[in-house]
């Protein structure tokens, strides 16, 4: 096992070094297990990484890809959900056809899972190979040309989904008929959204879930959490543009992010209730992000071994 180096790794991501000693406390132990059950499975290994917004998901799938490469020499590559959403025209075809709130991206129902079925199976395939992975452009809210996608080499030995849904499993009918917030009694009275929401969760997302062999989760401590986390990314990007006079005429106000988040929030409370006993690394977070503590619901090494099987 090599050295680790995370100067490197806290200067890419801008990162205070109270994160490198996270990494070492509590990320290595992640990583080394990892390591160790992709020799034991004797084939590439998936991982999936549930976070609510504000989390940490992506930086924590980032270190665990440098960890795997620089302490255990293997092949990693993390990718996120968020770049497997359906290009604007499919979501405005969704919104005229179904219901308008599916223009909205995020949510069960906005992204292309065969595509990010394929782009897994491509990356883990045992032929040495060359893999166009999407990446969806967020400020142009569409997904970018092909010819843009980056070039990952395959076969490779983990790759790691992450995102705020990964993992969250659908609800029952009865649980969808009162609604949680403004959003869904104003603009989804009928229940025609999160019905549609639900039923592609239950199908579509389920079959994408079901290949991953590793689960993590970062646990926030409730939504109203999250409101906060989202509500401060906006307030210190409003400070640091009005600082340099930029426009911040597209920022939200804290009503506009209430209404944006409340598209999250009744599959963010669910799986915060149900996923928790289903993963097999649990890291509980306070409201400022930091870990409270660390538990392993789940044995990663019978489940690897039942799939074995």
């Amino acid at each position: 096992m090599k050295p680790l180096n995370l100067e490197a790794f806290l200067n890419s991501h801008k990162l205070p070094a109270s994160y490198g000693d996270l990494i070492q406390q509590q990320f290595l132990p992640v990583a080394a297990t990892i390591a160790k059950q992709r020799q034991v499975a004797a084939r590439p290994l998936l991982v999936g990484i549930n976070g609510c917004q504000g989390s940490g998901k992506t930086t924590l799938a980032d270190a665990l890809v440098m960890l795997l490469q620089e302490v255990h020499n293997l092949r990693a590559q993390a990718v996120s959900i968020d770049d497997f959403y359906l290009t604007k025209a499919e979501r405005e075809h969704l919104g005229n056809s179904v219901h308008p709130l599916l223009r909205t991206r995020g949510v069960p129902g906005t992204h292309a899972t065969e595509l990010a079925r394929q782009t897994l199976a491509a990356l883990t395939a045992p032929e040495k190979t060359t893999v166009a992975v999407p990446r969806f452009d967020k400020a142009s809210d569409d997904r970018q040309p092909e010819e843009q996608w980056p070039r990952v080499e395959s076969p490779l030995d983990v790759v790691i989904l992450e995102g705020w849904c990964v993992g969250a499993t659908p609800q029952s009918p009865a649980q969808l008929l009162d609604p949680v917030n403004d959003l869904e009694k104003y603009e989804d009275p009928d229940g025609v959204w999160r019905r549609y929401v639900n039923d592609t969760l239950e199908a579509d997302y389920q079959a994408l879930f079901h290949l991953m062999d590793v689960w993590v989760m970062l646990k926030a401590p409730s939504f109203d959490t999250v409101f906060r986390w989202r509500l401060e990314q906006e307030d210190k990007l409003r400070a640091v543009k009005q600082s340099s006079g930029a426009d911040t005429s597209g920022l939200m106000s804290a009503k506009q992010v209430e209404r944006f988040i409340g598209h999250y929030q009744r599959i963010t409370e669910h799986t915060l209730k149900t996923m928790p006993n289903r993963v097999h690394f649990l890291f509980k977070l306070d409201q400022q992000r930091n870990i409270t503590d660390q538990l392993n619901p789940r044995k990663l090494e019978l489940d690897i071994a039942s799939k074995q099987g």
